[in-house]
């Protein structure tokens, strides 16, 4: 797959685990970044028991929209290249709830990054009108904090007593 991804980013509510009992399907990813820097990245990806070469580019117009190719790769070359990595492997189970016509990809993060649960919907247009679930909250598009990239460098626990308790 490659081309312009468009995605909004929400933080989902610690009231429940609402978005568990929703979803269809749920996966272990474990992710690391080859390099990242100046807004783009080479990332490598095991989701279960597959692996995925992905390069994004830089962000544009305030954090949802940008440029993503990504290829599957064997389980054995991602475990290879995965020892390339930059410190520091987002780990995380991703549930995929529908709401309305679009999927809601839930992340439960693990390790420093415990307590943080993100919610994004990949959308056709930046325009495009979507239904959110009621576990999804405030919504964190474009905030670097939330990247995925930001998170293996300056990880959740570092700096979550900045959010509202709700979100911790």
């Amino acid at each position: 797959m490659s081309g312009l991804e468009i995605e909004r980013k929400f933080l989902v509510h610690k009231r429940g685990d609402e978005y568990k009992r929703d979803a269809y399907s749920s996966s272990r990813i474990k992710q690391g970044y080859i390099c990242s820097g100046h807004g783009r990245t080479v990332r490598v990806r095991i989701r279960d028991t597959k692996g995925y070469l992905t390069i994004k580019g830089p962000s544009l117009n305030g954090g949802m929209t940008r440029y993503e190719f990504e290829k599957e790769i064997t389980l054995d070359e991602a475990e290879h290249l995965m020892r390339l990595c930059e410190p520091g492997i987002i780990d995380k189970t991703r549930y995929l709830v529908k709401s309305g016509s679009h999927t809601f990809e839930v992340d439960e993060f693990y390790g420093d990054n415990e307590g943080l649960v993100m919610a994004e919907v990949e959308l056709g247009s930046e325009n495009e009108p979507y239904e959110k679930p009621d576990f999804i909250a405030d919504e964190v598009t474009g905030d670097r904090r939330f990247y995925n990239s930001y998170l293996r460098q300056m990880p959740f626990a570092v700096w979550k007593k900045d959010l509202p308790e709700e979100f911790r």
